[in-house]
Formats: C-alpha cells, sequence, structure tokens
C-alpha cells in the first residue's frame, strides 16, 4: 500500500490526475486479499495490483474511467458472463474492487495514511463503497478521526468501529445498515439511500526487532521492512551498528540486546531475531525473549551452537516448553549461503509463521493456494 500512496502523492503533487483502485471484498480462491491496491496515472503509469494479472488490465481500464468522469464504482469480478471480464480471474475465485477518482478531499487523507503508514502508527481506513458518498473516507488513529462520510451519525458509529479494530491489521467491510443495527442508521437513512457499505481497512505494523548488525542483519532489515515490519536493529557493537547501513530501518539501537528488549513493547506479533551469533549477547537476550509474548524467536547459528545454547539456555533455568519456542537454526532450508540468500530464508520462515503457511512446495501441496 505505501508504494501506491507514494505514487498517488507524487502525482497530485505534480497536478496529475490519477484514480485508486483497492480489493474490498474476495470470496473463494482470490490471488490478492482485501485491501490490496493499484493506482493509475493519467499518464497511463500504474503502480501496485488487484489481483494476479486476471483483471488488472479491466481495473486499468476502470480507473482511466474514473479519471475522465469522476465517478467512484464498485465491480465484481467473479468469471460470470455478466461481469465485466467475460473470461474471469483465472483462480476461480471472487473480488470486488472499488475504483474511485483521488480529488483533492481523498489526496489530503491519503497522505495523511502515507505519513501515519510511514511512521508504522496503527491506524483505519475507513471507506464508503455505496451510497451518497461512495469513495469518502474517514481516517482514524490515536489522536483521533478526520474526515467524513456525509453523515454525522455514520461518522460517530464509524469511528466506534474503528476504534475496536485500531492496531490489529486487517481489512473488514461492514454493512451499516444490517438489521439490529445499535445506532439505527437504517431507520436514519430511511427516505434517501441505503445506509452503506463501508471498507474498515486497518493497518498495524507488526515490529520486527533485529538484533545483530553484521551482514544478515543488514539484509533482514531491508526484507522486513519491504514485508511491512516495523524494523529495529540493535547491537552494542558501534562500530557495526551505524544508521546509514540500515537506511530501511526505523531504528537503529546501540545498547546490550537484552537491555533494550527490556524496555520495548513486545507482543504476540512481534518477531525477535537474533544475528549476533555470540553467547555473551545471546543468551541473556534469549532467556528473556524465550519467557515473554513475542510470537517468534529465532536464532542463527550452527547446529554444533544450537546445542551448546540449549544447554547454557537450561542453565538459565528454562523450561524444555519454553525452549521449543526458539527456532533454531533460523530460517527455512532454501540453500541459502550469502547474506542476502540467508536473510530471504528467514522472511520466508516468517512469513510462514505469521500466515500459518507450512514452507513446503507448493507443487506437491493439495490445499488451497489462496484462503
Amino acid at each position: 500500500m505505501e508504494s501506491v500512496l507514494e505514487a498517488v502523492r507524487r502525482w497530485r503533487r505534480d497536478d496529475t490526475p490519477c484514480a485508486l483502485a483497492r480489493i474490498v471484498h474476495t470470496r473463494g480462491s482470490a490471488p490478492l486479499p482485501v485491501g490490496a491496491a493499484m493506482a493509475v496515472a493519467a499518464s497511463g503509469e500504474i503502480v501496485g495490483g488487484v489481483s494476479g494479472g486476471c483483471v488488472d488490465g479491466t481495473v486499468y481500464e476502470l480507473c482511466r474511467q474514473a479519471i475522465d468522469d469522476g465517478r467512484t464504482v464498485l465491480e465484481r469480478f467473479d468469471g460470470s458472463d455478466a461481469s465485466p471480464l467475460s473470461q474471469g480471474p483465472t483462480c476461480g475465485g471472487t473480488s470486488e474492487v472499488l475504483v474511485q477518482p483521488v480529488d483533492d478531499a481523498g489526496d489530503t487523507l491519503l497522505g495523511r495514511l502515507d505519513e501515519m503508514l510511514r511512521g508504522r502508527e496503527p491506524v483505519v481506513l475507513a471507506t464508503a463503497l455505496t451510497g451518497d458518498h461512495a469513495g469518502a473516507h474517514v481516517l482514524l488513529g490515536a489522536d483521533g478521526a478526520e474526515g467524513s462520510l456525509g453523515d454525522d451519525l455514520l461518522d460517530r458509529h464509524i469511528a466506534r468501529l474503528a476504534t475496536e479494530r485500531l492496531g490489529r491489521a486487517g481489512a473488514v467491510t461492514v454493512d451499516t445498515g444490517a438489521p439490529g443495527d445499535p445506532d439505527g442508521l437504517t431507520a436514519s437513512h430511511r427516505g434517501r439511500s441505503h445506509a452503506p457499505r463501508v471498507l474498515l481497512h486497518s493497518f498495524a505494523a507488526p515490529t520486527l526487532l533485529i538484533f545483530g548488525a553484521g551482514a544478515f542483519g543488514e539484509s533482514l532489515s531491508r526484507v522486513g521492512a519491504m514485508l511491512g515490519y516495523r524494523v529495529v536493529v540493535c547491537d552494542a557493537r558501534p562500530a557495526l551498528n551505524r544508521p546509514e547501513r540500515f537506511p530501511d530501518a526505523h531504528e537503529v539501537v546501540t545498547r546490550w540486546p537484552h537491555e533494550h528488549l527490556d524496555t520495548v513493547p513486545v507482543d504476540e506479533t512481534t518477531a525477535i531475531c537474533v544475528l549476533t551469533h555470540d553467547h555473551k549477547f545471546d543468551i541473556p537476550l534469549l532467556t528473556a525473549a524465550l519467557r515473554g509474548p513475542a510470537g517468534y524467536v529465532g536464532a542463527m547459528g550452527s547446529r554444533r551452537v544450537h546445542a551448546e545454547r540449549l544447554e547454557l539456555l537450561r542453565a538459565e533455568g528454562l523450561t524444555d516448553r519454553e525452549l521449543a519456542r526458539l527456532r533454531s537454526p533460523i530460517g527455512l532450508d532454501l540453500g541459502a549461503r550469502t547474506a542476502e540468500e540467508t536473510a530471504l530464508s528467514i522472511a520466508a520462515e516468517l512469513v510462514a509463521h505469521r500466515r500459518g503457511g507450512s514452507g513446503a512446495p507448493l507443487a506437491g501441496l493439495e490445499a488451497a493456494i489462496h484462503t
């Protein structure tokens, strides 16, 4: 999403008209999840995508149309003869895509969203999908809400729903006119139009704590940022821990690793990668990490080093259950040799852990690829 927002901001700064397309609902084997985005400029430039390619061409034309006529449209792609793309998504799933021109109001809020994402601030973008104000946004962060969906009662209702989702990454479409609506939104819209469907897209970057400022940490910081993590690099050695080596890191800290870990918030979305490969750093750090709530704890080292490390950790009083949480040697078996390849193998394990994947080759599996 960040690259798409960056492109929108650049085009708007250059007075180039543009449109934004986002997946707002999926069913079945859709190639990309809700929230995936594509932006198109009047010049024809494209950034991002909303499919594996099967509907991007049609969405591109819808974006060009939105730039020309200024209208917001919600299109459903399901492969039926009635869908805009007659051949349909080749994966067999269904996707709904909202296409809207970016006007001044949208530009302001999307620019603010871009800033918050770059700062790794938790934020929810609410977008009306139907109704008189389709395409309107409300942006809610820790400091309050900005924007409007065109109705005060609806804005208050959405602000409450968005607050509940703040800090929880993901996207969901809600029907604000559903029966049993506690705010009476259906009645308030009677005689005008139905209460709209609204997309609530919550952005909350998980934290990747990289301990070890060597070549492996340098490569992993780049990949981690690309995957949407808030990357923090920590090392006690100032000669290695130079910020210019880690331009994609949100923070670079020179401190003993276990001391820094004691000062930062950690939850089940946090990933801790111990790349220092030195017992004097690793043992106090892993002792604290394995007793904490981090969802992923991995450590670099050979199998011999891992065996030595386990004995030292047992001497610190860690239980077999705590030690079972340690992923070491870190990463998936890709046959990696270089620092970049090793970072890729670690990142692959992070994705598999975060998304519940097996790490096995897809060619040998019968399970669904997209869920």
